[in-house]
């Protein structure tokens, strides 16, 4: 669970309320004081279904955002916590209120639960999270409401969608298929800002804004807060973490800078298509993932070979489906004979007949080959991969389920905010 939601529906500006405030924060933030109710004189930032959202709500979420990301408050930051802080608001209050319309309620005992592992992962207690948050001037009540509306929504999204999907042997096989194509060539672990451009948004808006993003990551403040506040692609939520890639699946115009980068490079910021990115180059290894093929060959040797044994093999290896009975099979042709090849890596095999097995499924098997042994087909018992984090299948269909129920949540999000009467003010 992450400290801070992404969203990314543009609410638009503020009006004057906007430029009271980026005042009043420029002073309050700047110098993490508490200002007492007296010196506050609060309005409705906007209402959500008939229920407002304070301008003291939208303050304390961005000095909570700015706690989190530790990093000086400039103009164009404020700015940009201002939109995230009102768009995290408005989420969190439709979430809220789905809940309460199924009357569903997260007790105090899981948004403990949940605190105790926000701090556990910072290496610290609740009670000295609670207690940097007040030298900040936030009252932790911020973030344990922040961490109810996620609890919540989780529950919502998966007590509706989670039994209605259903993942294919088929799909997980395509996605191990894929695996293996982008996990045998070198790979690249990338840091990644995204600033989208919107109408809301434009291009110049955007380039400013990661200008001073940038020049902040030059000033020491970590890449992974950045990006979990301010970035706009889907790997915000961890930090801007893509994970380990190929080139072939990053855009032409980062893969292009990633050739020329070390690892702990950052690179200035590239205009992508659909906004501005700034790429920090975190590690690079070669592929380290192997397929391992259990196989098991027919074969008919060079000196029995003819067009009669051939065009036998061949209609013998059509109707193969599994690799339980191949004697009989073998036994049908004259002279064949089976051998148990064991575990083979793919990488080990000739390309002819690595090329041949790729396609297949699991207790198929290859047209005949000409080989030196002779004629031969190749049957595919089993396909395994090995190597440092290989995913097995159970934990790639745990993968695609939280992608269609990321999918599912974004929609829900969105038609809750088209139906919703939100007036930002």
């Amino acid at each position: 669970m992450g400290i801070l939601p992404k969203t990314t529906q543009q609410y638009g500006s503020f009006m004057a309320f906007k430029h009271a405030l980026i005042l009043f924060a420029g002073v309050c933030l700047a110098t993490a004081a508490p200002v007492s109710s007296a010196q506050q004189v609060e309005g409705i930032a906007a209402v959500v279904n008939d229920q407002p959202i304070t301008t003291l709500d939208v303050r304390d979420r961005m000095r909570l955002i700015l706690s989190s990301a530790g990093i000086q408050p400039t103009e164009e930051i404020l700015i940009r916590i201002q939109d995230q802080a009102i768009r995290s608001l408005i989420d969190e209050t439709l979430q809220l209120q789905t809940a309460a319309e199924f009357e569903l309620d997260v007790d105090d005992a899981e948004i403990d639960n949940a605190l105790h592992d926000i701090a556990a992962r910072a290496g610290a207690t609740v009670e000295q999270v609670a207690a940097d948050l007040a030298d900040n001037g936030i009252d932790i009540a911020t973030l344990r409401r922040q961490v109810e509306a996620e609890i919540a929504w989780q529950i919502l999204v998966s007590g509706r969608y989670r039994s209605r999907i259903r993942i294919s042997d088929q799909q997980i096989q395509i996605s191990l298929d894929r695996l293996v194509q982008s996990t045998s060539q070198p790979q690249y672990r990338l840091g990644e800002i995204f600033i989208e451009i919107t109408p809301e948004n434009g291009e110049e808006r955007a380039m400013a804004m990661m200008q001073t993003i940038y020049a902040q990551l030059n000033q020491g403040a970590p890449f992974q807060v950045l990006a979990q506040q301010f970035s706009d692609a889907a790997s915000a939520s961890v930090g801007g973490d893509t994970g380990y890639l190929p080139l072939s699946s990053l855009r032409p115009q980062v893969a292009e800078i990633v050739r020329q980068m070390s690892p702990g490079d950052v690179w200035p910021p590239i205009r992508v298509p659909g906004g501005v990115q700034a790429v920090w180059l975190i590690d690079q290894r070669e592929g380290q993932v192997v397929e391992q093929l259990s196989l098991n060959q027919i074969t008919l040797p060079a000196s029995r070979v003819s067009d009669e044994g051939r065009a036998a093999l061949s209609r013998a290896a059509a109707d193969i489906n599994g690799c339980d009975d191949l004697e009989s099979v073998a036994d049908a042709i004259d002279g064949a004979f089976v051998t148990d090849l064991g575990a083979v890596s793919a990488n080990a095999l000739t390309p002819t007949i690595r090329d041949a097995l790729t396609p297949l499924e699991t207790g198929s098997a290859t047209p005949v080959l000409t080989t030196i042994a002779g004629a031969q087909v190749f049957v595919l018992c089993e396909r395994t991969l090995t190597g440092p984090g290989v995913p097995t299948p159970d934990q790639i269909e745990n993968q695609l389920v939280n992608q269609q129920l990321s999918l599912l949540s974004r929609r829900w999000l969105r038609d809750l905010r088209r139906d919703a009467a939100i007036e930002i003010r």
